[in-house]
This record gives structure tokens, sequence and C-alpha cells, in this order.
């Protein structure tokens, strides 16, 4: 184990035994405030002490090991509980490496989706229509609830636009990957020639803010407008102006919700997505001047920028960002994202781990 590595586990360990003393000490059980946020961060770092102090004992034992090499009697042995030892303590260590990566403080938290049509026509708004019955789906198996916020329907089917909530545990930390542009391989139903076209469509995945979190919105920032929400062919959905439109000034941001069944609750989530889409460029920004790439930044739409490629054909879907190709196109569309979304996120702690490994 690295030294650096080694002093920081220490101190982690130190910090523990500090903790455990100042949760039974009669003045912090007297404050409530300050005794939840001490038993929090003693529950964060139990995992990894616990793992520390077996590396430890572990080393002990091996060293133990190493010192009935002297024994002519003992060698055998100790030859093998050396060996038993040496790969208990690499498993430790990896599980160590794991268990002090940074945390994603949003990994915890719901979710926007915003899927958006690119280039294609009416291809790509069916294919939009795809995605978002993938997403769904995939929530189903989940056990996660959906809100359809926002859509504006495609000509053909599909969707120009869709908007829509994620609820539940872990759903953000399974589905941030997702942000970018999804390319479609495939022959249209309008094609009589039987050629293959190329469509893509954006998809943005927003966490929810938090109550009273970093972003506060100004009503002299805002314009809020209401409209009557319509569905196909113009048919309204009600008669009464239930639908919201949220106007950020300073950003030039618009968000429109339709979806709720009263212009309360549109206007809640409005403001909801307007603030996440806030806090999101407000992440991005940051990365930016701290030189950093952001993986899942959206593209344009153009075809050349895609992070994934599902290809009808060949049943194919390829995610560029890891090279990873699955011949399961069909269950993919049925929300069966299990086996995509784990490679997707052991790639991002590798790199994390990478990093780790550099300090």
């Amino acid at each position: 184990m690295k030294a650096s590595l080694q002093r920081r586990l220490i101190g982690l360990d130190e910090r523990l035994d500090e903790l455990e003393v100042r949760l039974a000490d009669g003045d912090t059980l007297g404050d409530l405030a300050l005794y939840r946020k001490l038993s929090r961060e003693h529950a964060e770092l139990q995992p990894t002490v616990s793992l520390f102090r077996e590396f430890r004992a572990v080393a002990a034992e091996q060293a133990a090991c190493a010192a009935m090499l002297e024994d002519a009697d003992l060698r055998d042995l100790a030859e093998q509980e050396m060996q038993l030892t040496a790969a208990r303590l690499a498993e430790l260590e990896r599980a160590l490496q794991r268990s002090l990566l940074p945390r994603d403080p949003d990994d915890e938290r719901n979710l926007f989706f915003e899927i958006r049509a690119g280039t294609g026509g009416d291809e790509s708004a069916l294919f939009a229509g795809d995605l978002y019955r993938m997403y769904t789906r995939h929530a189903e198996r989940m056990g996660w609830q959906v809100e359809l916020l926002s859509h504006s329907d495609g000509e053909v089917g599909g969707f120009k636009e869709v908007i829509f909530r994620v609820i539940g545990a872990q759903a953000y930390a399974r589905l941030k990957f997702e942000s970018g542009t999804h390319r479609v391989q495939r022959v249209p139903a309008t094609e009589s020639q039987g050629r293959i076209h190329t469509s893509a469509c954006t998809v943005a995945v927003l966490p929810e803010a938090e109550e009273g979190g970093e972003i506060t919105l100004s009503p002299a920032d805002l314009r809020i407008d209401t409209f009557r929400a319509s569905g196909a062919g113009g048919q309204h959905i009600n008669k009464t102006d239930s639908a919201v439109r949220v106007t950020h000034l300073p950003s030039g941001l618009v968000v429109e919700c339709q979806d709720g069944r009263s212009q309360h609750k549109n206007k809640a989530q409005a403001l909801s997505v307007l603030v996440a889409r806030l806090r999101d460029r407000q992440r991005r920004e940051a990365h930016d001047r701290e030189a950093a790439a952001r993986r899942t930044l959206v593209g344009s739409g153009d075809r050349s920028e895609r992070i994934r490629t599902y290809n009808f054909p060949q049943g194919r879907l390829t995610d560029h960002r890891i090279n990873l190709t699955l011949y399961k196109l069909d269950a993919i569309l049925e929300g069966d994202l299990q086996e995509l979304s784990d490679a997707l996120a052991s790639e991002h702690q590798a790199d994390l781990l990478a990093s780790l490994g550099d300090d």
C-alpha cells in the first residue's frame, strides 16, 4: 500500500476514535443538531475504517507467517498462509481504494430527463419516442416513478421534445451517464427504397436541486406566462390556461410544463426544471474554467456527435465512450439497461481510481 494512502487511512481511523468519544459526551448528546452531524460522519467513516483495521490485522498475520519461515518444520504451512494473506491484502486494498473514491452528492437525487429530436426530421422524433419508452420501461423495472412534465409531439409520432421526472433511490447515480447525443441507424417506415437512415436525438439528465439549495430565483428575473395545454392535432387537453411557460430573463432559458392537472403544479414543476438547468449550467461553466473535459456534455444533435449508436439492422448498440457493443438492442429498448449502466459506472469508477493513484 502506498504511504500516502496509508497516512490518509490512519487519519480516518483516528478521526473515528475521536467521533466515538464525542458521541458519548454529555454535551454532544444535549445538542441534537451536532449529534446528528457527528453521527452522519461516523456512519460514513465506519465502513472504510473497518476495512483498514482488517487490513492491518491481516498484514500483522502475514508478518507472523514471514517469521515462521525461519522454522523448517513450519515453512510449508507458513508459505501457504503467506499466499492466502497476500491475496486477502490485495483484495482489501482494492476495497479501500473504492471506499475512498469521491462521492457524487447528486447520486441520491431524483432527476429530470430532457429528450429532444435532432437531425433526421420525422425519424428523429420517432426515435425520441423510442428513447422515452426505453427510459420509462427501465424506470418500471427499477421501481422508480415517472412524471411526464411536458411534451411536443412529432408530426408522424414520437416527440420533438419531451421532459419528464424520475423519482427513486439511486436514480441519478444509475442514469447520469445517459446525457449526450444518441444516434440511430435504421430503415424508416416511410422509406420505400429500404435505405438505412441516420438520425439523432439529444438527451440531458439533470439532478433535481434541493429546495433552498445553491440556486435562488429572483421573481424579478422571471417572466411567467400561462396558456392552454394542447395535444396532437391542436385538440385542447383542457379548457383553462393551466400550462405554464417560465422564462429566466438573465439566461434566456425557457421551460414549459403542461401535463400537470393544475396551473400551480405546472408552475412548481417548471421552476424545478429551471433550477436544475441553471445548476447544471453552473457546474459545466465551473468545469470549463478548470479545463476539465465533461464526458457527458450534451451535443448539438448533429449526426457526427454521439455517445451511442443504436443500429437496428444489426440489432446492435454501441456506446462509443467505453467501446462497448451489445447485440441485444430489442431488450435494451424494452428497458433492460442494467448491463450498460453497470459498464458505464465501472468505467467511471476505474477513471476515479486511476486519478487517485496519481495523487
